[in-house]
């Protein structure tokens, strides 16, 4: 688990998480004016876990770790990695901030992502960007084992294992790991992981025996601590060992063999008989919990296997159980019977089940916005957006509700009222950062230019690049016709990110210069 689910992926994150650190950045705290405010929505609560009180803060700043992460979610999100779903960020952000708010580290921000790929894996980036792939999702028994995998990765955050892993690599190594990162990232995007492991491989050389017994340590640590969360937020702490046995089962891992040592020994982040056995101790030690799985986790599953489905796939092949209102196959098999029909073309079909499951359940979200979508996958522009509009009505400010709401709108040619309703959500609740794009596009439909500028200089500043960030800022200021309040809160903001620049680049923008690409010496000194 850990860094990696998947056995050839095992390095992947480690070695990202050290090599990112090679990169060119502007200064420490650069990112941090563009961080989503608290992302984890609610205030820590501290467990018995101990503080880590390491040095490495030294090596690397929590504001370094917020840059880095942001740049590399922005690539995968640039490559099309990422699932950019309402429905499912939402469930996903929610589980993982239930999580979080038992974890240590109360100044520690996450961001909860999913990432399209086929493989059963999960890592932690810098900055507390946690990604989950969609097959693990699919793989997982029950909502615990789920919620396992991401306090697992929680765990590696809050013990600072990158900033310690980085510390203990020596700076000596920067070099290496930097040429490193291009193989893994370019293995990543590809899909050949072989590209990446071949990276690993000659960067590695003399110093893998010692990487390789820290991350161990790294797994085991993020074990312990990640059942202790599980725990403190009413998950079931057996779930941690029960998913290792599924990851055993799916790799073809044979716990008992030579074979399966020998891994242990070699790969930085095992799945082996002696793991399974600490889980299952750690777990007996705690009381027994058996909580039931929530209603979003069963619909972000449905919804997530319907994503997989390959073109022209057999609705009725899948869902034979779901394929009459009077069968008993669940509401979540009913909602994923739907969303398929949408995908095959089907959508009045899918606009009847949801209209059902509306007036059955009416307080479940996720089938409001699936009418909306089947509504307007049936060429229903306006009814999908008055069902969406008492959607919002029902469920003021719910994010998934208003993007819909927004996208409804966009489409029905209303650009004013889309932007209106996505500002007032992102007054209150953070977006992230496909949101920032949208009602990016939404000021900038309603020719409302200097704000979608405004919008866009935000994105640039959650993806970790200050320069072009405070650049969208100046363009957005030399709008022709921009309001006196306008003016006054671009150039606050401009006034704000200016202090975060080294002094070269903060003497090029009082001349009006363009900012060039920040240095690496930019960064000499400057760490706390």
């Amino acid at each position: 688990m850990g860094s990696t689910m998947h056995r050839r992926c095992g390095p992947l994150v480690a070695i990202v998480a050290l090599a990112a650190t090679a990169a060119p950045f502007a200064a420490p705290g650069a990112a941090e004016p563009g961080q989503p405010a608290g992302p984890a929505r609610g205030g820590p609560v501290l467990t018995d876990l101990p503080d880590i009180g390491t040095s490495a803060d030294t090596v690397l700043s929590n504001a370094d770790e917020y840059r880095i992460g942001a740049m590399i979610v922005r690539g995968l999100r640039d490559s099309g990695a990422i699932v950019e779903d309402p429905e499912i960020t939402e469930y996903v952000q929610s589980v993982g901030s239930r999580l979080a708010s038992h974890a240590q580290d109360g100044g520690q921000r996450f961001t909860f992502f999913v990432v399209k790929d086929p493989g059963i894996n999960a890592f932690a980036l810098p900055g507390g960007f946690i990604g989950v792939n969609a097959d693990l999702v699919l793989a997982t028994a029950g909502e615990s084992e789920l919620a396992s995998v991401l306090a697992h990765e929680i765990a590696h955050v809050t013990q600072r294992h990158i900033a310690r892993g980085l510390e203990a690599q020596g700076r000596n190594s920067l070099v290496s790991t930097a040429a490193m990162l291009a193989a893994i990232l370019l293995g990543a995007v590809s899909g050949n992981s072989d590209i990446g492991m071949a990276g690993v491989m000659a960067g590695q050389s003399a110093a893998v025996q010692r990487q390789i017994n820290f991350t161990r340590d790294n797994e085991y640590e993020a074990d312990r601590i990640g059942i202790a969360t599980l725990v403190a937020a009413g998950f079931d702490p057996h779930a941690m060992a029960r998913f290792f046995e599924t990851l055993g089962r799916r790799t073809g891992s044979a716990f008992q063999t030579e074979n399966a040592r020998i891994l242990e020994f070699l790969q930085t982040h095992p799945v082996t008989s002696s793991r399974v056995a600490e889980a299952r101790s750690r777990a007996a030690q705690y009381p027994a919990v058996r909580p039931v799985d929530t209603m979003g986790y069963r619909l972000t599953r449905e919804r997530l296997r319907v994503m997989r489905l390959p073109a022209g796939a057999d609705v009725d092949a899948l869902y034979p159980d779901a394929v009459s209102a009077d069968a008993d196959a669940g509401d979540h098999r009913y909602y994923g019977r739907a969303l398929a029909l949408i995908e095959a073309g089907r959508a009045p079909e899918a606009v009847r089940i949801f209209r059902d499951l509306v007036k059955r359940q009416p307080n479940v979200t996720e089938f409001h916005t699936g009418l909306g979508q089947a509504l307007l996958a049936a060429g229903e522009t306006d009814a999908s957006r008055e069902a969406l509009a008492h959607a919002k009505e029902l469920f003021p400010r719910n994010v998934p509700v208003t993007v819909r709401y927004a996208q409804a709108l966009l489409q029905a040619g209303d650009a004013k009222a889309a932007h209106k309703v996505l500002l007032d959500l992102f007054n209150v609740v953070p977006p992230t950062l496909d949101q920032v794009r949208l009602i990016a596009l939404a000021a900038s439909s309603a020719g409302e230019t200097a704000e979608a500028n405004y919008y866009m200089a935000e994105y640039h500043l959650m993806s970790g690049d200050l320069t072009l960030g405070i650049e969208t800022l100046r363009t957005a200021l030399a709008s022709p016709n921009i309001t006196p309040v306008q003016r006054s809160r671009f150039r606050a903001r401009i006034d704000e990110l200016k202090e975060y620049l080294p002094p070269r680049l903060q003497a090029a923008l009082e001349r009006g210069e363009p900012l060039p690409q920040p240095r690496p010496e930019d960064t000499a000194g400057r760490r706390r």
